[in-house]
């Protein structure tokens, strides 16, 4: 800086350059630190809600008798919009209640069957092959390892279509 002759202060075009590149460094700093704060203090975004996939016919299913289905559920992540197959295991229970469950053990996640001769009366049980674990007709755990019961879908009815909402993972069981 150099002094004018009235008293006051001249800014040189070296010192003006430097007072600009310090500047735009800490607006760019300043930026680049605000979106951060925000992106690791704010707690995760909630549900748009729940999204629901038609599933199936319930006139198809036979009371107590698990089946199988698989349906089509549209995902959305953020610009993304993918379509993708699911898979359930439905029951009409015998008071006209549907359930509906995660097709995975909740031990390690293996892909369990219905086995109709398995079970401790041989009236039928889901089993994973994996590791030995089986679960009765309502989900609960047989014979471990699992230490908590099958995952179900939310379950709704219109008419006769179901359709499946979010999944509700089960609590460990105590026993």
């Amino acid at each position: 800086m150099q002094e004018r002759r009235d008293g006051q202060q001249e800014t040189s075009r070296r010192g003006f350059l430097a007072a600009g590149i310090y500047g735009l460094g800490s607006i760019i700093a300043g930026s680049l630190g605000i979106t951060s704060a925000l992106y690791l203090l704010r707690g995760p975004r909630k549900k748009r809600g729940t999204e629901w996939a038609d599933a199936a016919d319930a006139s198809v299913l036979r009371a107590g008798a698990p089946a199988k289905i698989t349906f089509n559920r549209t995902r959305v992540d953020g610009w993304k919009i993918s379509n993708q197959k699911d898979t359930a295991w439905l029951i009409r229970n015998v008071d006209g209640s549907l359930t509906a469950f995660s097709p995975l053990c909740t031990h390690l996640g293996c892909a369990y069957q219905w086995r109709a001769e398995a079970g401790p009366s041989k009236n039928g049980a889901f089993v994973c092959p994996c590791h030995g674990s089986s679960f009765s007709r309502t989900g609960q755990v047989i014979t471990g390892p699992a230490n908590r019961p099958l995952d179900r879908y939310e379950v709704k009815r219109e008419g006769e279509r179901i359709w499946l909402g979010s999944l509700v993972k089960t609590p460990r069981s105590n026993a």
